[in-house]
């Protein structure tokens, strides 16, 4: 099995990283939270012109894909530059479309989902809640075996991260899109990709987070010296490095094998690596860590958020349990 990047993929992550360095993304970030959503939606046409969501859409659909590997990669510099709105509940509503056997909805909403016409979110099955329903142009809804779309959504609350901002779709507004024992299938398939991007998402929060306060404990002097001399801030960076490097070959290889119980472990690794990164940054940046208006905050709240979203720790160790052989 390939762990490493082709040199191709590794093109096209840094063509991302690129792109989304100078497109500020904090602005943007800050801009989502409050509600201002013209700023993401152009940064999300950025995006979908790189060809991002068409690694999600099949060919049939005027998409390259599925492409979970190069999703995966993408996303890790997606979580990196802070990006926010609805990129993983998109990503999973497009799989769960396509393994409908119905080619109905996903002839509608697929090409749009490519070219990034369309912003589709998907309410986590435990909750009912669907991230960023005030911005997507629509939200899928699984209850029981049948799958709803919703355009409307009830009052927006806020969450850990102030950039994800959760809404509990209609039922009033919603329409039946397929019905019977595939659309459970298809969720759980589409459970599994936003998992798996969702721990990218998370695995480049921690890296973003590591980087900054490697730059930050550089600068910072204190007797005279910089802080990042201290054998115990050494220690901390240390630590922090070695969870995210372990989370990393779980990632790719849960993309590489796409099997539940890989996805899961990689959900828990690149989501515990992440909230170590932020609790190393909180510490090593002192009061300054604790500052909204620092964009620090940023990642700090995404790291928390992500590692819950679409399982948590807890629930993702419990199933590589019941999902691996003894």
């Amino acid at each position: 099995m390939r762990f490493l990047p082709t040199a191709e993929q590794a093109d096209f992550t840094r063509t991302l990283d690129r792109m989304l360095g100078a497109a500020g993304t904090p602005e943007t970030a800050r801009a989502w939270a409050a509600g201002e959503h013209a700023p993401g939606r152009r940064l999300w046409d950025r995006l979908a012109e790189a060809g991002l969501f068409a690694l999600a859409v099949p060919e049939a659909y005027d998409g390259y894909g599925p492409r979970p590997v190069e999703l995966a990669l993408a996303f890790v510099e997606l979580g990196r530059h802070a990006v926010p709105g609805p990129v993983a509940e998109t990503v999973a509503a497009a799989a769960l479309l396509d393994a409908l056997p119905d080619p109905g909805p996903a002839k509608e909403w697929l090409p749009r989902v490519a070219t990034g016409r369309a912003v589709l979110t998907l309410a986590a099955p435990e909750g009912g809640h669907a991230l960023d329903a005030d911005a997507a142009d629509a939200a899928l809804l699984v209850a029981g075996d049948r799958l709803l779309l919703a355009r409307g959504h009830g009052p927006v609350r806020a969450s850990l991260d102030p950039a994800r901002r959760l809404a509990r779709p209609e039922p009033g507004t919603a329409a039946v899109l397929a019905a019977g024992p595939a659309v459970r299938a298809a969720a759980a398939l589409a459970a599994d990709r936003a998992a798996l991007v969702t721990a990218a998402q998370a695995l480049g929060v921690g890296l973003s987070l590591l980087t900054r306060t490697v730059g930050h404990v550089r600068r910072r002097r204190q007797f005279g010296v910089p802080v990042g001399s201290f054998q115990a801030v050494k220690h901390r960076l240390a630590d922090t490095l070695i969870a995210l490097e372990f989370a990393r070959p779980l990632l790719h290889g849960a993309a590489v094998t796409g099997t539940g119980a890989d996805i899961a472990a990689a959900k828990a690794a690149c989501g515990e690596a992440a909230y170590t990164a932020a609790r190393t940054a909180l510490q090593l940046h002192g009061a300054l860590g604790y500052t909204a208006e620092y964009e620090l905050s940023l990642w700090l709240t995404k790291a928390r958020a992500l590692r819950s979203a679409w399982g948590s720790p807890a629930q993702c160790r419990a199933r590589v349990l019941a999902e691996t052989p003894v």
